[in-house]
């Protein structure tokens, strides 16, 4: 491991890349917050399969992560891949929740009250689409049938273009103590291309109410690569966000992907794309560092004291499907349209649509689409891929000892396909470890799909399923 003591801004120094190397590595591939990826996973997996997980986990008397989706926002932002559902008329809250508790009721009654929730989260769409009293009944409902740990992490998103002082107010007396914030970019052509227009005072002022109220964690998101970036520009975003000293920044990727979400489509001839989108990225890594941040991977910054930084530094970082996280160890619920759980060996998803998830929950009480139970060989690649992105090194003897295997031997494939990444710069490798280096981090997950047998065996449609890895 890097020395703790080392200045982030030297740690890491990026050049310029040739044109051949941002071609053969800039391709479609996994984010990696589960492996095996979504596209792996069954239509066969149904609620039997995850009330048997449920069972099973309990047995083992892990910690819990609780997911919710909300799903709903008032406007599509045109960059937007999540899964939402626009909708003007509020009252198609009031359905949505009621489907929500019942999931909350059936899924509770198969986890044990000795069983403690350390991390709770809500994600969408727009969580503080809600009323504040919408958000106080539902998570009163949540807090009265599971057992919250007293320092349980409780995070929700907000859009500063729709939360007012009164959601923040009922939100901090609930207990949220972190917050994650969309800005993407700050420039007014930008904004108004992607239809997304929050202005820079607009975000200030939320994030002086969130201070006030003592939150004790705020994190920001920036999108690269959206249309009308500059390198220049971008570098201004970054100034700016500079000033509200978030504790923590992820810096996404755009993916540009219009044959799953066509509104994409409107911009496609404004898009930076290879060596300008690159250049982006590197001003904004070299300005977030000479800022004081560390840089954790692939798009998340926090800074120095910050417990991802930590988490970093003493080997417990974990990585899900919420991105980078500190509560290694603990099944995921996830609760509401889309959401997705990770529970022991296994991965199950809801139904997408909110109609289909309602009529599921009403039926069944969960509302189950598909999942999957890992082999032995998942949970060894899922091990050596975690360690990869959230430690940018593979230490051979410690997977030797917790999967009883001879790794040189087990990986001999990879190994040879990690021949051309190492002549490129992106690896060194020898007896002991694989270790990433600094132009490595930049393509870590080229450098994981190595490792995805999946990839390589079932001919995937890559372009069609996944993003550009920059």
């Amino acid at each position: 491991m890097a020395d703790a003591k080392t200045k982030p801004a030297e740690r890491f120094e990026i050049g310029q890349i040739s044109d051949e190397i941002l071609s053969k590595y800039n391709r479609p591939g996994p984010r990696y917050t589960s492996y095996p990826t979504a596209p792996v996973w069954r239509d066969d997996f149904g609620p039997n399969d995850l009330e048997e997980t449920y069972a099973t986990a309990d047995t083992r008397g892990t910690p819990l992560s609780l997911y919710m989706h909300l799903p709903f926002c008032e406007k599509l932002c045109l960059f937007c891949g999540c899964n939402v559902s626009i909708q003007k008329d509020k009252s198609v809250a009031i359905p949505y929740l009621a489907s929500l508790k019942r999931e909350i009721d059936h899924v509770a009654r198969m986890v044990s009250k000795k069983r403690s929730v350390i991390q709770f989260h809500w994600g969408g769409g727009t969580p503080t689409y809600l009323t504040p009293a919408q958000m106080e009944d539902l998570f009163e409902y949540t807090r009265e049938r599971f057992s919250f740990a007293p320092d349980a992490e409780i995070g929700i998103e907000v859009d500063p273009r729709v939360t007012n002082r009164a959601h923040m107010e009922s939100l901090r007396c609930l207990g949220f103590n972190r917050l994650s914030m969309g800005i993407q970019d700050f420039q007014p052509k930008v904004q108004e291309t992607i239809r997304r227009v929050q202005p820079y005072g607009m975000t200030r002022d939320l994030i002086l109410i969130a201070r006030e109220l003592g939150f004790e964690s705020l994190s920001v998101d920036l999108i690269y690569g959206l249309p009308y970036q500059t390198v220049e520009s971008f570098k201004a975003t970054i100034d700016q966000v500079l000033t509200l000293v978030p504790d923590r920044v992820a810096m996404f990727s755009y993916a540009h992907v219009p044959w799953l979400r066509k509104q994409q489509g409107s911009f496609e001839s404004h898009l930076p794309e290879g060596a300008e989108k690159f250049n982006i990225f590197r001003a904004g890594l070299k300005r977030f560092l000479n800022g004081g941040y560390i840089y954790i991977g692939m798009d998340h910054f926090a800074r120095p004291g910050d417990e991802l930084a930590a988490a970093q530094q003493n080997r417990t970082l974990h990585r899900n499907f919420q991105g980078y996280t500190t509560k290694a160890g603990a099944d995921l619920y996830g609760m509401g349209a889309s959401a997705i759980s990770s529970i022991g060996e296994a991965y199950a998803q809801n139904r997408r649509e909110v109609p289909a998830y309602q009529t599921a929950v009403g039926e069944r009480g969960i509302a189950t689409m598909r999942g999957y139970r890992m082999s032995e060989d998942d949970r060894l690649r899922r091990a050596v891929i975690g360690r990869l992105l959230c430690h940018t090194v593979i230490p051979k003897r410690e997977v030797e000892q917790e999967f009883s295997i001879a790794f040189d031997e087990y990986f001999a494939e990879e190994i040879v396909r990690l021949e051309e990444p190492a002549a490129d710069g992106l690896v060194t490798l020898d007896s002991g470890e694989i270790r990433v280096t600094p132009l490595g981090r930049i393509f870590i997950r080229n450098v994981a799909m190595v490792f995805d047998r999946y990839l390589h065996e079932q001919q995937m449609d890559q372009k069609r399923l996944f993003s550009k890895t920059l």
